[in-house]
């Protein structure tokens, strides 16, 4: 996980126990106080949003305990490794696309990051600048040529 990766986790986890925990008990609060539970729809309501917040935030402490931080501005550029940004060629359609590769929950297409384990990902990895890059993608087949490989400006 990047620096930046872990960064992002342990804010949304931090908003989770200390805002959003607030939030739920104050809602639920509120619901009993309108009477029986059984059919209070505010009160079923901010039970399930506790669960899904207690979930997340077991879910994130566990991925916060195992993750191992790399720092992406530190990376080498003479092959695609985690970390590094890509500018590739779509040979098929001879667009060029950048993308930096990341871990699976810090990916991110519309940011331009994708994890190291999707199908381009792991047949980037290892590549220098001119090598031939082949994936199989949701839409078939594609391939790429790789144009340049930067290290990340942000750690």
């Amino acid at each position: 996980m990047s620096k930046a990766g872990n960064r992002k986790l342990r804010e949304e986890l931090i908003h989770l126990e200390r805002v959003e925990r607030g939030d739920i008990v104050k809602a639920i609060e509120t619901a009993r106080e309108h009477g029986d539970l059984k059919e209070n729809a505010e009160y079923h309501a901010a039970k399930d949003r506790q669960g899904h917040v207690e979930g997340r935030i077991i879910e994130l402490k566990d991925k916060l305990a195992r993750a191992e931080i790399i720092d992406c501005s530190a990376v080498g550029t003479e092959r695609v490794f985690f970390g590094t940004i890509v500018k590739l060629l779509d040979i098929g359609t001879d667009e060029e696309i950048t993308y930096q590769l990341l871990g699976p929950e810090e990916a991110d297409v519309k940011s331009g990051s994708i994890s190291v384990l999707s199908p381009l990902g792991k047949s980037m990895i290892g590549k220098e600048v001119g090598d031939e890059v082949v994936a199989k993608t949701p839409g078939g087949m594609r391939e790429f040529e790789v144009i340049n490989i930067r290290q990340s400006e942000f750690a």
